[in-house]
């Protein structure tokens, strides 16, 4: 690193520090919110997602979309899912699933948005 990049004088400025510390998220909200980057974080489980924010999908077709085995898809699904970032619903003996909530739609929405600049 440069030293750009670095302040050349030492000066705490102990207003903005002591704002900050009172709107900063609690230990274990900052865990939970690392832990949906973490999971993020597998471009298989993001392609689930981006597909899963089209369209409901059941694993079948998620399986066929992303050449996968079903099998592999499951078990994205279930990491997504116990995230609580996907959710499904069983017609007859086909699930379906989809994105939790609207919160999630638009993360990836966002994370598309970002990553296209």
């Amino acid at each position: 690193m440069s030293n750009d990049e670095f302040c050349e004088v030492q000066f705490i400025n102990g207003r903005v520090v002591a704002e900050v510390r009172t709107r900063m998220l609690d230990d274990g909200l900052l865990l939970r919110v690392a832990d949906i980057f973490k999971i993020l974080g597998d471009p298989t489980r993001v392609r689930i997602l981006h597909a899963l924010s089209l369209r409901e999908m059941c694993v079948c077709d998620l399986s066929a979309l992303l050449e996968m085995s079903q099998s592999a898809v499951s078990h994205q699904l279930r990491i997504l899912r116990n995230a609580r970032l996907v959710k499904y619903r069983r017609e007859g003996k086909v699930v379906y699933y989809s994105l939790a909530d609207e919160h999630i739609t638009k993360l990836i929405k966002v994370g598309v948005e970002h990553a296209s600049e």
